[in-house]
């Protein structure tokens, strides 16, 4: 007994692997199944990390149960949304195992929205996030010159979109030069040859007004005036600018961002310009209404006319002088009348106010034996006022005295 349990044992020592031997093993079968090497799995994600390094990791999750998995960056930067936990999604990889955990998981190579596709989600994420930042605010929005000397269009010069633009432009408003700044509008390349076509024209105010957009199409066929940095390029624009992408029920983030939108191409250069008809007609209308208010001032000046040469003074200027004399004579008799009233009236004030004066007067008191002494240019009122030895004026009713002051005495000031 004890020699076949040592057999055994000896036996499975000899089979035993490694936890690194057993792992590896375990990742070959799961990676030589066809049908885990490209596996379409449907979840919610849960925990989503996005490290420095670039890659995603995350949860993939339902009612019962977890799957661990992995998008490189690689995968990563092609993701047109922004996925974050909570978001039903549908993941396609391969799954393998992690040696070093020894845990099996998902590798995402692609991700996809649930209920929609993963540009209209990108799409409501962008737009969500620029309204937010007020991008698409109206007092932000410059108004389009009504007389633009020089626009610039700035789309793909292959496209049916640009004939029509120029064609429209020059039909309506000749007057208008146009620059086509020619650029990609579908591909990955396009939305940054939009941004710096934009960006372009404004370091160099090559014009008044920009024009950007092409002709309808999908949404990925749209998707680079759905992009970011044609939005911003668009906002931080001094220039105004026309949206005109796709048709009528197209929708684009640049159309919300735009000082203008326009259902298509050609409605942009219906938009940019006026119609050249049309202002001559209203130029018409002017002319029309000018000759007419002419015509009616020249009538009421006749009018007037007629009856100013119809009045007595016009007919007999003469007698209309002495009209005019007579009224001037009696004019003037009133007028001297009223002067022999105010001086009248005048008159009796200065005999009121002289009698006043001349009762008051000094003079009336000198006259009845009364002197006025002064010292110094003062009217002497105490004996306190001068000194012994002092020169004195005396003015009397007539002529003056001057005094030499040889003795004073003190009295009470009994008033």
């Amino acid at each position: 007994m004890l020699k076949a349990s040592w057999a055994r044992s000896r036996s499975m020592d000899n089979n035993a692997l490694t936890v690194t031997q057993l792992n590896a093993r375990v990742k070959s079968l799961i990676d030589g199944d066809p049908v885990l090497s490209g596996v379409c799995v449907k979840g919610e994600l849960s925990n989503y990390k996005i490290y420095p390094s670039g890659h995603h990791y995350f949860t993939l999750k339902d009612a019962e149960s977890s799957l661990r998995c992995v998008m490189f960056r690689g995968s990563a930067s092609k993701l047109r949304f922004r996925p974050d936990s909570g978001m039903g999604v549908t993941a396609f990889g391969r799954v393998s195992v992690y040696p070093r955990d020894g845990a099996y998981q998902l590798y995402v190579s692609e991700l996809m929205p649930e209920g929609m596709g993963d540009l209209q989600v990108a799409y409501e994420q962008l737009k969500a996030k620029l309204e937010g930042e007020g991008l698409f605010e109206q007092n932000h929005k410059k108004p389009l010159p009504a007389f633009p000397e020089k626009i610039a269009i700035i789309t793909s010069s292959a496209g049916a979109a640009v004939h029509d633009m120029i064609r429209i432009l020059g039909h309506r408003w000749p007057l208008t030069q146009v620059l086509l700044l020619p650029v990609r509008v579908q591909g990955a390349e396009a939305p940054a040859e939009i941004a710096g076509a934009i960006k372009y024209a404004n370091r160099h105010a090559v014009a008044d007004l920009i024009i950007t957009g092409r002709g309808g199409g999908s949404i990925e066929d749209l998707w680079a005036f759905n992009d970011e940095r044609v939005a911003r390029a668009i906002y931080e624009s001094r220039l105004p600018v026309i949206s005109a992408v796709g048709h009528e029920p197209d929708v684009t983030i640049s159309d919300y961002v735009a000082d203008r939108r326009a259902s298509t191409p050609s409605n942009a250069a219906e938009i940019a310009v006026p119609d050249m008809a049309e202002i001559k007609e209203i130029i018409a209308g002017m002319d029309i209404r000018r000759s007419q208010a002419m015509r009616k001032k020249l009538t009421e000046l006749s009018a007037r006319l007629d009856d100013l040469s119809h009045r007595r003074v016009m007919l007999t200027p003469d007698a209309y002088l002495d009209a005019k004399r007579q009224e001037l004579d009696r004019a003037g008799e009133r007028l001297a009348a009223a002067g022999e009233r105010v001086c009248a009236v005048k008159r009796r004030e200065y005999v009121g106010r002289a009698a006043q004066l001349d009762a008051m007067s000094p003079l009336k008191v000198l006259a009845r034996g009364y002197a006025i002494v002064s010292a110094q240019g003062r009217t002497v009122r105490s004996s306190h006022d001068v000194e012994t030895g002092q020169s004195v004026n005396v003015a009397l009713s007539s002529g003056s005295l001057t005094c030499l002051v040889e003795e004073k005495e003190d009295g009470k000031n009994n008033g």
